[in-house]
């Protein structure tokens, strides 16, 4: 069956569904490193991603957010860069299969008692929320700000970069 489109999820809407323990069959996350780049060491400036809306995001839509961004770090600015996810996909997805087809009539009871099954994880999060940051040089801050860039349009919602110095941070 094919994926349904992200406006069906975006929505921060019900009650929070995240205790794997009691539901079977929940698909892995799809987010494969949340530390990418130079891990040891430390960089004057960071560059964080942050939504202007209150919504859930798929993971698949954050695991290609953080490949493009990386994509366009390790090309510009090789070994000069951290990347970190920010936020854990927690919210499980539900969704209510429906029997499609000739003669579906007599196999569906249509949206009676519709609960789902899981399909896949989500990040809930709200306004100013960060998805993503990354760590760097002031030589390769445009080259950051350009990865966030191409980062943002992977996602389903608005987002704006903010840049923070170790100064500001500190005091």
């Amino acid at each position: 069956m094919t994926r349904k489109p992200a406006r069906m999820y975006r929505k921060v809407e019900g009650q929070i569904y995240t205790r794997r323990e009691y539901m079977g069959g929940v698909p892995n996350c799809r987010i494969t490193q949340f530390d990418t780049g130079n891990l040891h060491e430390e960089f004057p400036l960071s560059l964080t991603l942050d939504m202007d809306e209150a919504a859930q995001v798929r993971d698949i839509a954050l695991e290609a957010a953080r490949v493009s961004a990386v994509r366009v770090l390790e090309k510009m600015a090789p070994n000069q860069f951290r990347l970190k996810v920010r936020r854990y996909p927690h919210q499980i997805l539900r969704e209510h299969k429906m029997a499609m087809g000739a003669g579906a009539d007599r196999i569906s009871d249509g949206m009676r008692r519709a609960f789902g099954k899981p399909v896949g994880h989500a990040v809930r999060a709200g306004i100013g929320s960060s998805l993503l940051t990354v760590y760097t040089t002031e030589a390769h801050l445009a080259d950051a700000r350009e990865a966030l860039r191409k980062a943002s349009h992977k996602l389903p919602i608005p987002t704006h970069v903010v840049v923070t110095t170790k100064a500001t941070t500190a005091s």
